[in-house]
């Protein structure tokens, strides 16, 4: 009998240790699968966030800063993705820019993975695929696909009430590994807190004019397709609404910060340095509680007979219908809005412009597809390949 115990106890660890270790390889893939960038000949230099502060030096947020500068001054922005990397166009469009972009006046410095640690784990329970693929002209490119929140393999345990500094303001526990809840940050605080501290830290010390965050949200959010600025940066916003809607053929609008919300990038850089800062959202079908199966079809494509049922029913801030919201559209919005913002600001600033040349606009992005603007790291100069 004990030795029929035994052996049904072995068989038992045998096939868990099966079922762990295939599921453990593909965790550790996900997590140190590297993402090639061919810089374009417009990038001036890397650096990386740890040169502005020495905590993050070394640690998985310590991510690349892509600096484009032109022969002539001008103004300075940043252009912020990677916030929160289950929006994967917040990615995409500054990658574009990274490849492309060639800056005659002003500088521009680009940051693809903000919360690099939330690029290598996905949201538990919500069966996300790990990755995704974009077809290009020279073969297919993967990407990791991530979560909302930092990985719990670098931040740990949550507390029971985030406490966000310094408004002191009560937040979700949860959110104390959202890059968009804990800024300004802390130098002694969590990973998270300090990777906006860096990032501050770089606003500051670069001068920087103007911030943009680029995200995307679920239908079923009623901050979508918009711009959500600080008061600093209520006319810019406006004027980038306007000229967009008007000329581009899609719609979006503009939301003004709440001064009462705090730890969000649109609120408290603006407060907390001489920046105007600006937060983008695109429409992502995929993050809809009413969604279908969260395939990378489903990622790519933007389309769930779900989520349209649900429009049907007047859930949805945001239409949709069969032609859902794929990816290069998603994408084409945010180059475009970041284009116009740096069109608008020279409209006001003669005297401080920022001139970006050969980078798509939202119908270019359409009509070519993303992966037409990604360079093949298997041909260029090793020197040109940065990896995320």
């Amino acid at each position: 009998m004990k030795k029929k115990i035994f052996i049904r106890k072995t068989l038992i660890l045998l096939a868990g240790v099966a079922l762990t270790f295939p599921a453990g390889v593909s965790f550790y893939r996900h997590r140190h699968l590297k993402e090639p960038v061919v810089i374009s000949s417009g990038v001036t230099q890397v650096k990386k966030l740890g040169d502005y502060f020495d905590k993050i030096r070394g640690t998985t947020n310590d991510c690349n800063l892509y600096f484009l500068e032109g022969k002539e001054p001008g103004a300075t922005m940043i252009v912020i993705g990677g916030t929160h990397p289950e929006e994967p166009a917040g990615r995409l469009a500054p990658w574009i820019f990274a490849e492309n972009a060639h800056i005659q006046k002003g500088r521009l410095i680009l940051v693809l993975s903000a919360n690099r640690s939330a690029s290598t784990v996905t949201r538990p329970s919500g069966a996300y695929p790990q990755d995704f693929t974009i077809p290009t002209d020279w073969g297919r490119q993967k990407f990791r696909m991530g979560d909302r929140w930092t990985n719990p393999l670098d931040q740990w345990p949550d507390p029971e009430v985030y406490i966000h500094y310094p408004s002191g303001q009560n937040l979700a526990y949860v959110d104390i590994r959202n890059l968009n809840r804990v800024w300004p940050g802390r130098a002694n605080g969590t990973l998270t807190e300090q990777t906006t501290y860096a990032l501050m830290n770089v606003i500051r010390s670069e001068k920087v004019d103007v911030v943009i965050d680029l995200h995307e949200a679920e239908l079923q959010y009623p901050v979508i397709n918009t711009i959500v600025a600080h008061e600093k940066g209520q006319d810019l916003a406006t004027l980038v609404s306007m000229t967009l809607t008007d000329f581009e053929g899609f719609k979006i609008g503009t939301e003004f910060s709440p001064k009462n919300l705090h730890g969000l990038s649109h609120r408290e850089i603006g407060d907390h340095s001489d920046a105007i800062s600006l937060l983008c959202e695109a429409p992502e079908p995929f993050l809809d509680a009413t969604r279908g199966i969260t395939n990378r079809k489903q990622l790519l494509e933007g389309k769930d007979e779900f989520v349209v049922k649900a429009g049907e029913h007047g859930l949805l801030f945001a239409p949709i219908d069969s032609t859902g919201w794929p990816i290069d559209v998603r994408v084409g919005r945010h180059t475009s809005t970041i284009l116009q913002t740096f069109e608008s600001w020279n409209e006001d600033h003669p005297d401080k412009e920022i001139i970006c040349n050969s980078v798509p606009r939202y119908a270019e992005v359409i009509k070519n597809g993303i992966g037409h603007y990604l360079k093949n790291p298997n041909t260029a100069q090793t020197k040109k390949i940065f990896y995320e």
